[in-house]
């Protein structure tokens, strides 16, 4: 059976991107621990990241980066959180997260009904920094 993932990648869900690739995407969480929260994922359904090849680990880690810049730009935190939790989804996928404090990667902080309208903003400025990189 298909992962909410790969469901959100193939159109069947929605999801916010901000970046495409061929070998993954990102789009923003809608659970955002804090605004431009944002998931790097495999197009390839990989439960655990021990089981994903070196290269997608390091093109995922990549991308990841790119994110993480972007996010800087876009929301000017202290730093960039980066997380590969991997209990909530069977589908391999990279928390980047913009943070103030170690607190903004605790999952309890976690918004459970984020606005519309603060995900789409959170979106397009990703997408504004992002710029020619947001889609390859």
């Amino acid at each position: 059976m298909a992962t909410i993932f790969t469901r959100i990648i193939g159109g069947e869900l929605p999801g916010r991107f901000v970046y495409r690739d061929e070998q993954c995407v990102a789009f923003l969480s809608i659970n955002p621990l804090r605004p431009g929260h944002t998931l790097v994922v495999p197009r390839q359904e990989i439960d655990h990241w021990l089981d994903a090849p070196p290269e997608l680990n390091a093109h995922l880690m990549a991308v990841a980066q790119k994110i993480g810049a972007a996010q800087m730009v876009a929301f000017n935190p202290v730093r960039i959180g980066l997380m590969i939790a991997g209990l909530e989804v069977p589908h391999l996928h990279i928390h980047v997260v913009p943070i103030w404090g170690v607190h903004d990667l605790d999952f309890a902080n976690a918004d459970p009904n984020p606005s519309t309208e603060s995900l789409d903003d959170a979106a397009e400025r990703l997408r504004q920094a992002l710029g020619a990189d947001a889609s390859s």
